[in-house]
């Protein structure tokens, strides 16, 4: 599952400053950590998917974007159906395939592959499963530890 690091940084009133390093547009508030943490995956996850509606660059953060760089700093996944909706954006604009085209490959109407990419739509996990074998990929899960830092 895809992970993307948070800054948190407390302010003299207890607010907690949420910004993403990797996603700059990323700028969010918390009453405290936990609430933080939660407002951020949300800021995330809205990033992400501006980009995509946008069709724009989406940074895949690596294992250096997410090391510790400060005290207040951690890693945070974002939801498993936006995880796939981002994996099929990546492999759709690896292959240079365009909404348009995926659309013709599967035989579906425009609007229906506009809503495998809008993180507002509850996407079948077999609808995103046949666009990714549209153009010529498998999608994989894997369950990990839940440990994040």
């Amino acid at each position: 599952m895809m992970q993307f690091p948070l800054i948190l940084e407390p302010d003299d009133n207890g607010i907690v400053l949420v910004t993403c390093p990797v996603l700059p547009e990323v700028t969010t508030f918390g009453a405290d950590k936990v609430d933080a943490f939660r407002h951020g995956t949300e800021a995330v996850e809205e990033a992400l998917a501006a980009r995509i509606s946008r069709w724009q660059d989406v940074p895949v953060p690596d294992a250096d974007d997410l090391g510790p760089a400060c005290d207040e700093c951690r890693a945070i996944r974002i939801s498993l159906l936006a995880d796939m909706k981002v994996t099929l954006y990546l492999a759709c604009r690896e292959a240079g395939v365009t909404r348009a085209e995926l659309a013709r490959r599967l035989g579906w109407h425009r609007e229906q592959v506009d809503r495998l990419f809008r993180f507002d739509h509850k996407s079948r996990p077999d609808q995103i499963e046949s666009a990714v074998r549209a153009i010529g990929k498998a999608m994989a899960v894997e369950v990990v530890n839940s440990d994040i830092r």
